[in-house]
């Protein structure tokens, strides 16, 4: 097939969980396809589009300005959002000219199908009709949270508007494409039920195993009891630490008073910037260049998440790290795992904090655990299979795009 894949973003390097299932997913249907890649560029891109060629045969680089939040640019554009129906977060990503360079490429390129890669770029998308929509999330729930957390009457009023602009907005990208992949069995019947969205099928996530299998030794600045890997400007993430550190290590260090956490993850904002000042075993890494050294330092990997949405490939890596998991139901929601036998899922402080110290207390226990996650994931799961049926539901259920 000859296909033409839309994103927002490029995809070096890849930090975020869309980023890196996105990759994973290009880089086996490059070896199989012709994959034509569109997305924004800006100065801080200029290498990943150099790198672009690992997954596709032709980039299409479109100049694009995303003003940084918190600063006068991005105020300007959320004044200016306030007229506009599309949420603020769609807005930013809105871009004429990408609009018009797909335009140009479906009528000359004899495409056959057409791949509309995040919600967000969906405005730079002619005919969604004609389009198969991945989606790796469901947004509006993020925007649920906000609301939820707001904590003045004109943050909720904001916060309420961009929800339901949020909400419409999703419901009718969903609704107007002609197939809508999920990240997991849960998100696709949550499209089906909050959007009544006609067309919905999921696919697996995968893990590199061979990428994360533990080396002999780990040097010691990567060493720490408690692990949290995830991008630390991300809403829900943001939501996990905050959970973590303040009703859940408190219990935890009742009876371990010298606990150590990681905190890693790219962009950690004030808040959590401020857990690791205000706690010396506590450490907050910002970017890395390398995620795996901190899951195979830490001694069990924790997924505190409150917020439902997409699939957790941490808890996968962590897995494949050979890394004993504790984590939320909703932190695991979407994966095949089994509490007490390749996972532990908590869902009180008080029982995260229990199951964290039990872990931390038997290495017996932790190698149990550890092994029978290393077990599931290196013989069910992989990338090349995740692209397999990304493949075949494009190739069954997605029409050749015409204009």
């Amino acid at each position: 097939m000859k296909i033409l894949w839309v994103n927002p973003h490029f995809l070096h390097p890849a930090r975020q969980g869309g980023q890196i299932r996105t990759l994973e997913m290009l880089r086996h249907l490059h070896r199989w396809h012709e994959i034509h890649y569109v997305a924004l560029e800006n100065e801080a891109t200029a290498v990943s589009v150099e790198r672009s060629s690992e997954y596709c045969s032709q980039a299409y680089p479109i100049p694009h300005t995303l003003p940084a939040r918190g600063k006068y640019w991005f105020a300007m554009q959320a004044l200016g959002n306030l007229v506009d129906p599309l949420p603020l977060a769609a807005t930013r990503y809105r871009s004429d000219t990408m609009k018009s360079v797909v335009v140009k490429l479906l009528k000359k390129g004899n495409f056959d199908r057409l791949v509309c890669d995040l919600l967000f770029a969906a405005p730079n998308i002619p005919a969604l009709s004609q389009a198969l929509l991945f989606e790796h999330k469901i947004e509006t729930t993020v925007w649920d949270r906000y609301l939820q957390d707001a904590n003045s009457a004109p943050a909720r009023a904001f916060f309420r508007i961009q929800r339901n602009r949020m909400a419409r907005f999703e419901g009718d990208v969903c609704r107007q494409s002609a197939h809508v992949v999920a990240v997991s069995r849960q998100d696709a019947e949550r499209f089906r039920t909050l959007y009544k969205a006609p067309r919905v099928s999921e696919v697996p996530t995968g893990v590199d195993v061979a990428a994360f299998i533990p080396p002999k030794d780990t040097p010691a600045e990567h060493k720490a009891d408690l692990v949290f890997v995830g991008s630390m400007d991300w809403l829900p993430n943001i939501d996990a630490c905050n959970y973590f550190v303040r009703q859940i290590l408190p219990l935890i260090r009742q009876k371990r008073p010298n606990c150590t956490v990681g905190l890693v993850g790219r962009a950690p904002g004030s808040g959590i910037l401020e857990m690791g000042r205000a706690d010396a075993k506590v450490f907050v890494t910002g970017t890395v260049p390398d995620i795996r050294p901190y899951f195979w330092g830490g001694t069990v990997s924790i997924v505190p998440s409150r917020i439902f949405g997409g699939t957790r490939l941490k808890i996968f890596e962590a897995m494949a790290a050979q890394t004993p998991v504790v984590s939320t139901s909703i932190g695991a929601e979407g994966l095949p795992v089994t509490h007490g036998r390749n996972i532990y899922l908590a869902d009180t402080p008080e029982e995260f904090a229990e199951r964290c110290l039990e872990l931390l207390a038997s290495q017996t226990r932790r190698e149990q655990l550890a092994r029978e996650a290393f077990q599931m994931v290196s013989s069910q799961f992989s990338w090349e299979y995740a692209a397999r049926v990304f493949e075949a539901t494009l190739q069954q259920e997605a029409p050749k795009p015409s204009l």
